[in-house]
């Protein structure tokens, strides 16, 4: 009996290391058109829909995000917080994928509304939005709600912002 348990936990934990995998094994992912390091972790079917995903706001109640110029430090500072708290387990701020897709590039791959509508209204962006159904597609793991409050959000976009060079 203890042999059967043994054997059990051996393929279950095998099967987990291989499907977690690295996350540099391009080999492993489909023909996504992730070359060259490109993380948006989105592959374009043509220039129409790619042009779509990115002009789209997503599913929430952000319809308009005013942005900050020059970047405000103080929501910087409190955006890196949450980060720290409770993003960077999944996300590294690279364009590497972690468990979730690396945020370096985010802010120019999609609207301000479309992030801080997935960062506080996560379940129905997953199940309703194409751009993040193609990124659960390629992440394998569905983004558990962190129930970030609208502020919390928009601190954490100010830090996305300045991750990408924004001023």
């Amino acid at each position: 009996m203890k042999q059967v348990h043994l054997l059990a936990s051996i393929v279950i934990t095998s099967l987990l290391i291989y499907s977690c995998g690295s996350g540099s094994d391009s080999g492993s992912q489909s023909s996504s058109g992730n070359a060259a390091g490109d993380s948006s972790m989105v592959a374009p079917k043509d220039k129409t829909a790619d042009q779509a995903l990115t002009d789209a706001k997503g599913k929430g109640k952000f319809t308009e995000v005013k942005l900050t110029h020059p970047l405000d430090k103080a929501m910087l500072a409190k955006g890196k917080a949450v980060y720290d708290v409770k993003c960077s387990a999944c996300h590294k701020v690279t364009g590497e994928k972690l468990v979730g897709p690396g945020w370096k590039g985010v802010t120019d791959r999609r609207k301000p509304e479309w992030i801080m509508n997935f960062v506080t209204n996560t379940d129905e962006m997953i199940d309703k939005d194409p751009a993040a159904q193609a990124m659960l597609e390629q992440c394998m793991v569905r983004m558990p709600n962190q129930h970030l409050s609208d502020e919390e959000a928009r601190d954490v976009l100010e830090f996305m912002r300045d991750n990408d060079g924004k001023n």
